[in-house]
């Protein structure tokens, strides 16, 4: 009993690691593709200090819903989609 605790403790673990790791990975790509996507329609890079006065308000609002939007729905998607492959794994005996 205590082995089974302990075995199912360390692919809890495991479990955890690899969806944060994938979890990053997946953040990063869509972080660069919608920093991609922006510089290509406005011409310019997002902005990154948005207490620059160089910088107006609804380019900085307009930048911060999509990338916040984006970047969280992607954080959403990763984990349910890890946490979908631990339960299939952990249902097949692996």
């Amino acid at each position: 009993m205590a082995k089974l605790a302990k075995k199912k403790k360390s692919g809890d673990q495991k479990g955890a690691l690899i969806g944060a790791i994938a979890t990053a990975a997946a953040v990063w790509v869509v972080r660069k593709a919608i920093t991609a996507a922006w510089t290509r329609t406005t011409g310019k890079v997002p902005p990154t200090d948005p207490s620059d006065p160089k910088v107006g308000v609804v380019e900085a609002l307009g930048w911060a819903v999509i990338a916040g939007a984006s970047i969280e729905a992607t954080r959403l998607c990763a984990a349910r989609a890890t946490t979908r492959r631990a339960r299939a794994a952990g249902d097949s005996g692996e």
